[in-house]
């Protein structure tokens, strides 16, 4: 829709529409204007005018803007967004409204209350059949013992859907899953968050939220004037931290923990002994694409709140507080040390009594020692205790991939963030390591019993700005098993959205944790024919005793042999579903979180839109018994 035609102010607007996900729909003309004229109305031959477009229902240009054509062009806006552009180019009504809201018929019968969630004060709920929180444990190691998940390798080439749950009007499910005492905990894209029956899918309760969530739930008791109660904790993308009673979705309290206007909180809560550790992220990295913009400011956080009333305990910057630095060719005033976010969850090493986080990249210049970093922090004072950095100079925006490459850092580094949380093994006789990968293609491992000295690196990957390793591991006793991502993209001209490429990408390995080693590689699948796939795998992996499983671009969720990567089982999660309640829901690409797999229960979302991926509004359950 866009073209080299448009001007700074132009660019300006559509950045500032896209990087802000979290605000409500616009005015379809605006939205026209902003995003489409450029093409429709700028004399693109391939894009016709809107007195063309006036001739079809709106319902066309909605499925277009959704699954068609369009779908690359306006992959950052919302579905009461593209419903509105659609009433406008067309002037015409949609036939019915858009359903963003669950239906009464998806909500679940009352019933009595479970036995497990009777005694908050005993917390037995939380020793049980259990996926909480994003790693599972406070090492974030993705490892869930069939003794407590009830599901054997043996039973993985059994399981198939046993109920389907369409998140109403989204266009991505891309947050991690919580079970715990027959509950499923989920938020969405469409600023929902939902607890859901394991066993069914109906809604026990769902809560509005300020912003989409895509981090998981933390589930812990603590004691209020009304009593003991078990609390979900969670953060969202306008930076706001919740504590909701997990029983009836009430607020216990909230808070607002970063004020800069686009921060937020991408990765997941950590609760450890009465404390909820976390980080923030921010979009400042994608309006940084307009050269009219300061870039940049936002600075990366690692923070500690008390879970019993939302008090701040402490809060350390990743980089120092940014000074002007000059200004770019156009006279724009810019700014820097900045970045360095923390987008995943924490892991907590209670024998250092230590809290460590994985950090991206810098916005803009100068780069700083602590972007693309795995650093140490003290659990109870926040004070840094030591930083290891992969990739130094890494100052990066996505104007560096743009066309108008003005507002890129004169560093233009690789753009080769940490996404994975830091995993904490111990490898017994005194021997302990700390691991995660990278964008870089490289996975490291580090002693975080002699300040993050480097045992081990090893290169899997090309890397990229999609490439490497993405969202996370998973590891036991012996090893680590790792997804490649590797996405290549095609770039949508004049657009920070891009198209995928269908033969860049993926694979799946195990490395024994005390060296390095590759135990087992196994490629990547072939895409065939499917439109807008990539066989790139870039969800988090989960994992039991015998089986890790890897969900990829394609819509695969494919279950590997720890023992030799054999595939011993392959799901293909893109298909139309009939979901809980009577909706109806479609699952696209895995890209975010893993399954959580509990109560012989494996639950994952499907659909994912923003790299130009497949679109999908599903939460699937797969059991045993399912249909």
């Amino acid at each position: 829709m866009m073209t080299k035609r448009i001007g700074r102010a132009l660019v300006s607007a559509v950045v500032l529409l896209a990087s802000a996900s979290e605000l409500s729909a616009q005015d379809g003309g605006a939205l026209y204007t902003s995003l489409c004229s450029g093409c429709h109305e700028g004399g693109n031959e391939r894009a016709p005018k809107r007195e063309v477009l006036r001739l079809l229902a709106p319902e066309q240009i909605f499925d277009a803007l959704q699954t068609g054509s369009m779908i690359s062009m306006a992959a950052n806006r919302s579905s009461p967004d593209h419903r509105a552009i659609a009433e406008y180019v067309t002037g015409k009504k949609f036939s019915r409204p858009l359903d963003t809201m669950p239906p009464a018929s998806a909500m679940c019968a009352k019933s009595a209350l479970p036995q497990a969630w009777s005694n908050p004060a005993a917390a037995d709920l939380l020793r049980s059949q259990a996926w909480n929180g994003w790693g599972v444990t406070a090492t974030n190691s993705r490892f869930a013992d069939p003794a407590v998940t009830s599901l054997a390798a043996a039973d993985v080439p059994k399981l198939k859907v046993k109920w389907a749950f369409a998140f109403p009007g989204d266009l991505s499910a891309n947050a991690q899953p919580v079970v715990v005492g027959e509950r499923v905990f989920v938020g969405s894209a469409g600023s929902l968050m939902y607890s859901l029956s394991a066993s069914t899918g109906c809604i026990h309760w769902y809560f509005k939220t300020t912003a989409p969530v895509r981090g998981a739930v933390s589930i812990g008791s603590i004691n209020t004037a009304a009593g003991p109660r078990y609390a979900a904790f969670f953060g969202d993308r306008a930076a706001n931290l919740y504590a909701l009673d997990a029983l009836t979705g009430e607020v216990i309290w909230r808070k607002k923990v970063d004020d800069y206007p686009i921060a937020r909180i991408t990765g997941s809560v950590m609760l450890y002994n009465g404390r909820l550790y976390l980080g923030t992220s921010s979009g400042e990295e994608v309006a940084a694409t307009s050269a009219d913009y300061e870039c940049c400011k936002f600075r990366g956080s690692v923070m500690a709140f008390d879970a019993q009333t939302g008090e701040q305990i402490w809060k350390t910057w990743t980089v120092d507080v940014p000074k002007q630095t000059g200004k770019n060719q156009k006279g724009v005033q810019l700014w820097g040390p900045s970045g360095a976010p923390v987008w995943s969850s924490p892991t907590i090493d209670p024998v250092r009594r230590a809290v460590y986080v994985t950090t991206g990249d810098n916005y803009s210049d100068p780069p700083t020692t602590t972007s693309d970093a795995f650093i140490a922090l003290d659990l109870d004072t926040g004070k840094m205790l030591w930083s290891k950095q992969m990739t130094a100079n890494d100052a990066y925006n996505s104007a560096c991939r743009m066309t108008d490459t003005t507002a890129c850092p004169a560093t233009n580094g690789p753009d080769f963030d940490f996404a994975s949380s830091p995993i904490l093994v111990d490898l017994g006789h005194g021997r302990r390591v700390l691991v995660a990968g990278q964008k870089s293609g490289l996975v490291h491992a580090i002693d975080p019993d002699h300040d993050g000295a480097l045992l081990w690196s090893v290169r899997l990957g090309k890397g990229g700005t999609l490439g490497g390793i993405q969202w996370g591991s998973a590891a036991d006793q012996a090893n680590l098993y790792v997804a490649l991502s590797d996405m290549g993209r095609i770039v949508v001209p004049g657009n920070p959205n891009t198209d995928v490429d269908p033969r860049a990408g993926g694979g799946m390995f195990a490395l024994k944790l005390d060296t390095g080693a590759v135990v087992w590689h196994t490629p990547p699948a072939d895409c065939g024919l499917r439109s807008r796939c990539s066989p790139a795998q870039l969800a988090a992996v989960s994992a039991i005793n015998g089986i890790a499983f890897s969900g990829a671009a394609d819509g695969h969720l494919r279950g590997y042999s720890t023992s030799d990567g054999k595939v011993v089982w392959d799901f293909d999660s893109v298909r139309t579903y009939e979901a809980v309640g009577g909706l109806t829901g479609r699952g696209g690409s895995m890209d975010g979180p893993g399954p959580a797999i509990a109560g012989g229960m494996l639950i994952v979302t499907s659909g994912y839109i923003a790299n130009g991926e497949t679109p999908g509004n599903v939460l699937l359950g797969l059991s045993v018994d399912g249909k």
